[in-house]
């Protein structure tokens, strides 16, 4: 997978450098950024619902079925886990990402809903419904890689 690169700018202002591509990230104004540009986690919503879209755009191009748009809509919530009747688990928060996927065009039932399906198998929701680990590479920390 390609590497990701995160550089701070000025205040909370990061630049998000993917191949050739720049996105930026930044905090609102109430939380001491500038708000120049979507927060880290607006930024990972989208990516979840970019995913979903173009999963199921695949998918019913396979299909051949007549797919010609796909609208979502994520907004998440960290709820604690004591607050959270559901888990049974030991993390202190719950993250609940709720969405609502429209599907445009001459779809059956039975399309549609198969299309939900497909949905939560999109690369990003997989990955945020499994456990993610971070393991930092001492080796390769320097002050000069930065």
């Amino acid at each position: 997978m390609t590497s990701v690169k995160v550089q701070t700018e000025q205040g909370y202002r990061t630049a998000i450098n993917v191949r050739q591509h720049t996105v930026y990230a930044d905090e609102l104004i109430n939380d001491g950024g500038t708000d120049t540009a979507p927060t880290p986690m607006e930024i990972l919503l989208g990516t979840a619902g970019a995913c979903i879209a173009v999963t199921v755009k695949a998918y019913a191009q396979r299909k051949g079925w007549p797919l010609t748009g796909v609208a979502v809509e994520l907004d998440m919530e960290r709820i604690k886990r004591e607050d959270y009747p559901d888990y049974t688990g030991d993390a202190a928060f719950v993250h609940e990402i709720r969405e609502v996927i429209r599907f445009e065009g001459d779809l059956t039932d039975e399309q549609k809903n198969r299309l939900h399906l497909v949905a939560k198998k999109c690369p990003v929701h997989l990955t945020l419904e499994n456990p993610v680990f971070f393991v930092e590479n001492q080796a390769a920390v320097t002050d000069a890689n930065l």
